[in-house]
């Protein structure tokens, strides 16, 4: 693979700023066509542990500095994100899969997490709170938790790391980040990045491994380990829950999603449809925000359908470095059988195919329109992670919001309509942590990113994204 910043495609596990090559690897593959791209370090318990140990270290220092010191040397990684934007944009596709414009568009918005928390570090504010008598003091002060240990998906191989590391690195933590075993290049590019932009040793530690229950277990045992920042599936997160309570470890959780998408009888059909478009088909549906259960009132039904027809019809699927392409492969093999999975059950049941719903050369899936379903089919209650497109019909808000709560998820979900008053007791009772009003996207730096029920607690990115990286510590000054 040739980039124009050689530097950025790195093999070895990143410990205590040095790269680390152990004695077993595993092959980092292209979903596109199933090429090698490169044999990477395949780390385990042993390396877990030194990447902990340096980064209890580190932590010594990283900690010390102040604010201002820190928050400047995030923002030179921020910069060499940027700078280095197009490269790393085209790592991410030839191990991911997604186009390429969509790819750097994750390198900006992975990059935009790193600024706001360079920021933000300086604003690491305590209290003077008024004493209960009159010869005491109260004052309140915020602590690094100290090190933590972060385990990404593969989906986002690059953001969801800076989205973990930027506030920990802002508050004064020191990180372990276990990435996907299918995606490991992303983030040792970006530890690259970081000894250029001038870190010190054992602050950022990276341990690509295809033992992730081994990895897993050493950051959620290890004494030294204060957090576990996880994003991924509910069945993980909650063993890596029971394995964290031994310690009463802080934890994050970002887990699974099935996001409705309602579309009530006075919306914008056309700004509806695309909307849907744009939240359904991203990254060949493989987001844990993606649209995965579509509402439709009935007497805007057929219309809405008969346009959403023709823009998945129009849908370019290939390669992710080819110009136009706006639908890549999917990750592997079992993507693809868990969606054939899915229809085949909807289709006993009584549901319609009517655009694809077939498996196609190599990794990919065709982009998929499937009506006529009702809850009682598998793909009602699972995430289904692919590109389909499950319409349903209703009749009423209180029908639609029973059937939009009626999961244990409660990440993301999206609605179109005029109607202000609507709006807002929409609003209010669909029961998920993150809501989208008349648009389709709702990521973003400035918000508070995470969700309820079974897809997890904490939040990622705005003010609040530093809170689960802080200790907050009370001083009771008594004798005055």
């Amino acid at each position: 693979m040739k980039l124009n910043n050689q530097n950025l495609l790195q093999t070895s596990a990143f410990i205590n700023g040095e790269w680390i090559a152990t004695e077993n690897s595993f092959p980092v593959n292209n979903p596109f066509d199933g090429s090698e791209i490169a044999q990477v370090s395949d780390c385990n318990k042993k390396h877990c542990t030194l990447a902990i140990n340096a980064a209890k270290e580190a932590f010594k220092i990283w900690s010390s500095f102040t604010a201002s010191k820190r928050s400047k040397i995030m923002k030179k990684w921020f910069q060499l994100q940027l700078q280095n934007a197009k490269d790393l944009g085209k790592l991410l596709t030839i191990e991911q899969g997604k186009p390429l414009p969509e790819a750097i568009g994750e390198i900006k918005y992975g990059a935009s997490f790193v600024e706001w928390f360079a920021e933000e570090a300086k604003r690491v504010y305590g209290d003077v709170i008024p004493g209960h008598m009159k010869d005491k003091r109260i004052t309140v002060i915020k602590q690094p938790i100290g090190v933590v240990g972060a385990i990404t998906p593969w989906n986002f191989p690059s953001a969801m790391i800076t989205r973990k590391v930027a506030p920990a690195l802002a508050a004064g933590c020191t990180v372990v980040i276990k990435p996907s075993e299918w995606t490991p290049l992303s983030a040792l590019a970006l530890a690259q990045l970081a000894t250029e932009a001038g870190f010190p040793p054992g602050v950022i530690n990276i341990l690509p491994s295809m033992k992730p229950e081994e990895i897993g277990t050493e950051l959620t045992s290890n004494p030294d380990v204060k957090k576990i920042s996880f994003t991924g599936s509910t069945r993980v997160g909650k063993l890596l829950l029971k394995q964290s309570a031994d310690q009463v470890k802080k934890v994050s959780m970002e887990l699974g999603g099935n996001a409705p998408f309602i579309v009530f009888d006075d919306a914008d059909i056309d700004a509806a449809v695309n909307g849907c478009m744009e939240t359904k088909f991203r990254n060949a549906g493989q987001t844990c925000v993606c649209t995965n259960r579509i509402f439709i009132q009935h007497n805007i039904h057929d219309e809405f359908v008969d346009k959403l027809s023709q823009k998945i019809k129009e849908l370019k699927v290939g390669n992710g470095l080819e110009e136009g392409v706006q639908v890549g492969p999917m990750i592997n093999k079992a993507a693809i059988a868990k969606d054939e999975q899915l229809l085949e059950d909807a289709v006993s049941k009584g549901a319609e195919i009517s655009i694809g719903g077939n498996k196609m050369e190599g990794q990919f899936f065709e982009p998929t329109l499937v009506g006529k379903l009702n809850p009682e089919m598998e793909i009602f209650k699972a995430e289904i992670f692919g590109p389909i497109a499950a319409v349903y019909q209703f009749e009423t808000e209180e029908e639609v919001i029973n059937m939009a709560n009626d999961t244990n998820f409660g990440l993301a979900a999206y609605f179109y309509g005029r109607d202000y008053a609507k709006i807002w007791r929409v609003s209010e009772a669909l029961e998920f942590g993150m809501i989208g009003i008349n648009t389709g996207s709702i990521s973003t730096t400035v918000a508070p990113f995470g969700g309820i029920k079974e897809s997890g607690f904490g939040r990622e990115g705005s003010k609040y994204g530093l809170d689960d990286y802080l200790n907050i510590k009370y001083m009771c000054w008594g004798g005055i």
